[in-house]
């Protein structure tokens, strides 16, 4: 018998139908002997229309309120979840954040994690209950309602998983692993049947949407094993998904590359004949991070006229704000040129933790996109990635161009 935290996200509570096959997969894992603590997102949808409801009320809601209408979602399906679970002759009990309780700080609607109170869900565990939590919420020390941000139950239920010391954590989602790149993109991409941590958590910064980033990095920090899953397998054809692991596995020597990542989140700005002296990067990039806008890749050129240019990108929804931060604030005080903007830019990444020992991938990568004629404008490398700046309209090519140069259509050996 295991102790196993699983959790659905929205399109997989999407409706009662969905609900209900829901808890027939729960079911079968507990007619395995299985404790169980299932942790739901919303109806797919439902955050959204909640959100937009506030805003028609409010032009700006407040935060504080904000966060205690959109928790009402997992409110919802807990309980419906339950309810099924039950008409299946079984016993289960609904807790939101604050019963359970999750403690967070007091940062409304991308609040962080604090500690868990998992003697009520050990309890009901120990009495052969299913215990259903709802994700992406929590309590503050006053006892308000807070809730994690975009993506947030995935990060409840690793957190869960974690204070339960769970044998594992299940993430079930529309998808039925972590594939080598987007399928939609590239149609010979290939299901892995494992992957490590550091690849994962580069993988979701890079633009993978299968994980949200915060519970790969909890889950990294906590050692909590994860397991990718899709939850719309027919009964009896279910398949094992993909473990996100600690270490690597020796079976896995031979590829390169584990995955091409990208993300059309980006945009990129420019600060031209920056004054070369100490302090300048803080000035341009303090000034930013004031605003709470975050910074990914950074290039700054060395100059020998006395003055350099300096890149950095942002995500697209903030380009007008950072440039015109730039404009009014930081161009006049440090003297600049000028500010450019190119917002029709987007990253991708090739990742791999095995590349460290594998010389000649990055100029491989440069040597395959350039053969397509696609421009290089930006360049970030680590131990286990090298990201390229492209013009947006080269993504899908350089995406499938990069996937066939790594035989990555090609089952591991």
């Amino acid at each position: 018998m295991a102790l196993i935290v699983q959790k659905y996200g929205g399109t997989s509570m999407g409706s009662p139908e969905r609900i209900r096959n829901v808890a027939r997969r729960v079911a079968r894992w507990k007619a395995q002997g299985h404790q169980l603590v299932v942790v739901v997102s919303a109806m797919s949808g439902e955050t959204n229309r909640l959100i937009a409801l506030a805003k028609d009320v409010s032009p700006r809601p407040d935060s504080r309120e904000l966060d205690v209408i959109v928790s009402t979602g997992e409110q919802v399906t807990i309980a419906l979840l339950a309810m099924a679970l039950k008409d299946l002759g079984l016993e289960a009990k609904s807790y939101t954040g604050g019963q359970v309780k999750v403690l967070t700080d007091s940062t409304f609607t991308k609040a962080r994690i604090l500690d868990i109170d998992s003697d009520n869900v050990r309890r009901d565990l120990n009495a052969g209950t299913i215990v259903i939590v709802a994700g992406f919420q929590g309590v503050d020390q006053d006892g308000n309602i807070t809730t994690l941000g975009r993506g947030g139950s995935d990060t409840s239920g690793v957190a869960l998983a974690a204070a339960l010391k769970a044998d594992e954590c299940q993430i079930y989602t529309d998808v039925d692993g972590v594939y080598t790149t987007d399928p939609r993109i590239v149609p010979e991409a290939r299901k892995l049947d494992r992957i490590t941590f550091e690849e994962m958590l580069e993988m979701a910064s890079l633009g993978s949407k299968v994980l949200q980033i915060r519970s790969v990095e909890f889950a990294g920090k906590y050692k909590v094993k994860l397991r990718v899953l899709s939850s719309f397998e027919e009964e009896g054809q279910e398949t094992m998904g993909t473990l996100i692991t600690f270490e690597e596995d020796s079976k896995m020597e031979q590829p390169i590359i584990s995955g091409i990542a990208f993300n059309r989140d980006e945009a990129k700005l420019t600060v031209l004949g920056v004054p070369d002296r100490p302090g300048v990067a803080y000035q341009i990039l303090g000034a930013i991070a004031d605003a709470n806008i975050d910074v990914d890749m950074i290039i700054q050129n060395v100059g020998h006229d006395g003055t350099t240019d300096f890149s950095f990108t942002v995500p697209r929804g903030e380009f007008e704000r950072a440039k015109k931060i730039l404009e009014e604030k930081v161009s006049p005080h440090v003297g600049a040129r000028a500010v450019e903007g190119d917002s029709k830019i987007c990253k991708v990444s090739a990742v791999r933790v095995g590349m460290r020992s594998h010389p000649g991938v990055a100029s491989k990568m440069f040597r395959v996109l350039a053969e397509e004629g696609i421009n290089i404008k930006m360049i970030s490398t680590s131990k286990i990635k090298i990201s390229v700046v492209v013009d947006e309209k080269y993504l899908e090519l350089a995406v499938r161009v990069l996937h066939k140069a790594f035989d990555l259509d090609q089952a591991a050996a």
